[in-house]
């Protein structure tokens, strides 16, 4: 069975990857951590996303700890605070990014949310980044389609490779309207707390008797359940990457395992029918 993937620039990446939020906080000690993140490349999950405002560049840091040795089998993803997405200071943002992370080249550099400063100094920055070989793409993250289509109409805004958004069983406002437009325009999308553990909509499906019922059916758990869900498609070509954070090792491995899960036409209409899609528009769910 070929895994599922998604193509960012002429990369094919696993449907499914790592987060780090949380990590480098010392809630889990370190080398967990670590060994969490490694046990996922192994197991193909090479798409490790972080960001420099988790633990103030900590779990940069953790990253950087997993990637000692074997930075040609990481797709690594981080992001700028929008306060340091200026024509210099996402410069420097990103240099202190990629000291944390001890790699020379960010694969992709997102815009962690809207801010005040202009898009247009943003785009400059990350297409110096570009020509420097800091960054090999760039994208944003918790962009409504309104901030998305003025970033498109933007000289250089067309380049934008990816928009990463909370996206779960519960929370699905996207559809409406920010998904259409992101597949009109070839546009994937990052899902984070694919897991339902944030946002505003709906009920936690990982406690529903309902989803542990047909999760069971199914011979795999809730939570690969729901990532199943989450990526489902019925092409190998997807338009959703995944991003579960995973402090264990044993979860790393259940998140892999939802790669090989196919969910039929009927398991997604009782979902549907458990967790429906909004009817209009709704405000985007941000954590």
């Amino acid at each position: 069975m070929t895994v599922p993937y998604v193509t960012i620039g002429q990369q094919r990446l696993p449907a499914i990857g790592q987060g780090t939020w949380h990590m480098g906080e010392g809630q889990v000690p370190r080398q967990h951590e670590v060994r969490a993140l490694q046990q996922g490349l192994d197991l193909g999950l090479t798409v490790v996303d972080t960001a420099e405002m988790y633990a103030e560049g900590g779990a940069e840091q953790v990253v950087g700890e997993a990637l000692r040795g074997r930075r040609d089998s990481a797709f690594v993803v981080s992001k700028c605070y929008p306060w340091n997405a200026g024509r210099d200071s996402a410069i420097d943002a990103c240099e202190a990014s990629l000291r944390r992370l001890g790699i020379d080249t960010i694969d992709l550099y997102l815009l962690h949310w809207p801010g005040s400063i202009g898009l247009e100094e943003t785009l400059e920055a990350f297409e110096r980044l570009q020509e420097t070989g800091k960054i090999r793409h760039f994208g944003v993250s918790n962009f409504d389609l309104d901030e998305l289509q003025t970033l498109h109409d933007l000289d250089g805004g067309q380049h934008c490779a990816v928009n990463q958004v909370l996206y779960h069983l519960a929370s699905r406002g996207t559809e409406v309207q920010l998904q259409p437009w992101m597949r009109q325009h070839s546009m994937p999308m990052m899902a984070y707390c694919p897991l339902a553990q944030a946002g505003a909509w709906g009920t936690d499906p990982l406690a529903s008797p309902a989803i542990i019922e047909l999760a069971e059916e199914h011979g795999i758990t809730p939570a690969q359940l729901l990532l199943a869900w989450c990526i489902r498609s019925g092409a190998e070509q997807r338009d959703v990457i995944a991003i579960p954070k995973a402090s264990s090792e044993r979860h790393v491995s259940d998140n892999a395992a939802a790669l090989d899960v196919q969910l039929s036409d009927a398991t997604l209409t009782r979902l549907d029918a458990l967790y429906p899609a909004p009817t209009r528009k709704v405000p985007l769910d941000i954590v």
